[in-house]
């Protein structure tokens, strides 16, 4: 999905060649090296023929009179992405660039098993084989859940593989288990038919959501990176702000912002604009481990900013039994504020360090650059158009998608897009969807296994009875398992686990039902910048040439709001534009004030009056925190304590002069 900034008419892939550093990480998202040659056009085949179907069903056209019923949908994308999930994910890491023959036959029989179930799929249901299925159907399905655990071990980090092991053998002694944890026992064939054809699995709400609506943002992620879309996103915030102080650092946080919010995949897009920020950013003076860590937090926010967020937020939106639209317009507010607090910090330690921009013969002209890549523009503002106004999330990012391509055609001679680059983005269209649903199939697993034996409501439960009704220990939990779970698993594997068994916790509370799955979604994200794991961090800091964890610790000074608005939000639903227009209005004035003054705090600089004191820094940075706590009587006084620093900074520096 990745491809680094480019001047107009170049050869991207010749400019990512040039631009990665050669310590860099490979791009996770990048084309698989085993698929070339004849698996290239296997991959091709199986992609074409999934997404195919994905917009027959989509679009409800009934090409040729194909009309499947919705599992047996599911069925077909499972038997199609995960057939390419395993041509183009390695048992092992000594097969990156090969396929041995096992591959191939797994992938024939995956694709063998979902064609299967789908012809199947009406019998399914009518006979309901989920509770008594012909005793010669159990075996393959039992073959599926195997298929489905190695998928994720392929794609997955091993946390999460032994987390899909256990749980989807779960119900098989569930009924042994102490307290909470006991549930309905049941014996092999009927824990396997559950699985497989049950709707609360394997083809449960995470599958449905992927199958239904995340698809299509896929396409759109790889569609706008190979037609250019990183390349004008780094060029338009070039060429608003790259000459001002410290306009690298601006470069970073606007652009990975604004193509991170459509990506949606915070170490990708670490290794997409990273590659040109990061150095530009030194060269311009700033530390090497500040740089990286500021790409990190930047690339980071990305994925909790709307219109797209990532898997996880239209996953949201369907256990919450919203529209997207609302779940777009919940975390816009937070996302703001966290970027204002990114950009704030870069330009208060640019002008501690009198720090510069780029040469005014590095920026491209801005009227130039929009001129080249309106459709960018165009393309943004059209989707969030379809998404707000129409509200067809499903159907929005293919119309966004056929746009940019016929853009594309259009201009297939300056940018180069021709058949051949039409067939791999199809390959890395089905990449991108086969990586999520291997990851999403097993998944399935834990939810199926928590709901057929009443484990997730128990859960939750005993969880508020263990709280005793105290929101502080309810949130300090979540927190600590959002983070523990983030650290191994991905952020939509770690928020769809949680919002079975935690989110629940955080509504039978009190709390606001859209506030609660945003903190979960927020603190599973936090693992991307936060030692030990920090993976954003840790591709930055290569790319950076700096150490990993002091990047990593800068990371997690710099990006420590995202770790405060998830309290803050859920304590005051304001912040997520719930409640009366005076308070929301109110509560944005104070956020944005307690913003500042927390930047100034930790980069020890106070606009007008210069480089603060530690002291100073301290008094300041309190005022900042209890500003953020949402009860009038701390805001004032947090107000009035770092306006007190301020002015006593004042007065100090009129002393000595």
């Amino acid at each position: 999905m990745s491809e680094a900034r480019a001047v107009p008419g170049a050869d991207p892939q010749a400019r990512t060649a040039r631009a990665l550093d050669a310590t860099a990480p490979p791009d996770p998202e990048a084309r698989s090296g085993r698929l070339s040659g004849l698996a290239f056009w296997v991959a091709f085949l199986l992609a074409a023929a999934g997404l195919a179907v994905a917009v027959n069903q989509i679009f409800n056209l009934g090409i040729a009179g194909f009309r499947p019923i919705s599992t047996a949908y599911y069925y077909l994308v499972i038997g199609f992405f995960g057939a390419f999930a395993f041509l183009a994910f390695p048992a092992r890491r000594s097969q990156r660039d090969r396929i041995p023959w096992f591959d191939w036959l797994l992938a024939a029989i995956m694709l063998a098993l979902g064609l299967w179930l789908a012809s199947e799929a009406l019998t399914i249901q009518l006979r309901g084989w989920q509770a008594m299925a012909p005793p010669w159907a159990v075996p393959p399905a039992a073959l599926l859940i195997l298929l489905v655990l190695e998928g994720v071990r392929r794609t997955g980090e091993t946390v999460l593989f032994v987390a899909c092991l256990l749980f989807a053998a779960f119900p098989l002694f569930a009924g042994e288990m102490p307290g909470f944890l006991w549930g309905v026992q049941l014996d092999l064939p009927t824990t396997v038919q559950e699985h497989v054809f049950g709707t609360e699995s394997i083809i449960g709400i995470p599958m449905q959501v992927v199958s239904d609506t995340l698809i299509g943002f896929l396409v759109f992620g790889v569609v706008l990176a190979a037609t250019g879309g990183a390349t004008f996103f780094m060029d338009f915030a070039l060429a608003l702000m790259g000459t001002s102080r410290g306009g690298p650092a601006k470069v970073s946080v606007v652009s990975s912002a604004t193509f991170g919010m459509l990506s949606g995949s915070p170490t990708s897009n670490v290794l997409t604009t990273g590659t040109l920020t990061i150095p530009t950013m030194k060269r311009c003076g700033y530390a090497p481990h500040y740089a990286g860590a500021v790409e990190a937090c930047a690339s980071t926010g990305g994925a909790l900013m709307p219109p797209v967020m990532g898997a996880a937020a239209f996953i949201m939106a369907n256990f919450l039994n919203v529209p997207y639209a609302e779940v777009m317009i919940a975390a816009a507010l937070p996302s703001l504020l966290y970027y204002l607090a990114l950009f704030l910090q870069t330009d208060l330690y640019a002008v501690r360090n009198g720090l510069r921009g780029v040469g005014r013969d590095e920026v491209p002209p801005l009227l130039r650059t929009l001129a080249s890549g309106w459709y960018y523009i165009a393309a943004i503002v059209g989707l969030t158009v379809l998404l707000l106004a129409f509200r067809i999330e499903a159907e929005a990012p293919f119309w966004v998608s056929l746009f940019l391509l016929v853009v594309a055609v259009a201009r297939r001679r300056a940018i180069g897009f021709g058949l051949r680059r039409f067939a791999g983005l199809v390959v890395d269209s089905g990449q991108a969807v086969a990586h999520i649903v291997a990851l999403i199939a097993g998944i399935g697993l834990i939810i199926g296994s928590l709901s057929v034996t009443g484990v997730a409501n128990s859960f939750s439960r005993e969880l508020v009875q263990y709280a005793a009704g105290n929101v502080a220990l309810l949130l300090f939990f979540g927190a600590v398992t959002s983070f523990i779970l983030g650290m191994g698993m991905t952020a939509s594997a770690c928020y769809i686990f949680l919002a079975i068994v935690l989110a629940p916790a955080l509504v039978q509370a009190g709390l606001d039902p859209m506030a609660s799955h945003l903190y979960v979604l927020y603190w599973g994200i936090v693992s991307f910048i936060t030692p030990p794991v920090a993976l954003a961090a840790i591709a930055a800091s290569s790319i950076a040439k700096s150490s990993p964890m002091r990047t990593g610790m800068m990371a997690l000074r710099i990006g420590i709001l995202l770790m405060l608005l998830p309290v803050l939000f859920v304590l005051q639903p304001a912040l997520i534009l719930r409640g009366d227009t005076l308070l929301i209005l109110q509560t944005t004035a104070t956020a944005v004030v307690a913003v500042l003054m927390l930047a100034s705090a930790f980069e020890g600089y106070v606009y007008r009056l210069g480089p603060a004191p530690v002291w100073a820094r301290v008094v300041i940075g309190i005022g900042g925190l209890l500003m953020l706590i949402p009860e009038a009587r701390t805001d004032l006084f947090g107000f009035g304590l770092a306006v007190a620093g301020i002015l006593a900074m004042g007065a100090r520096r009129l002393a000595r002069r």
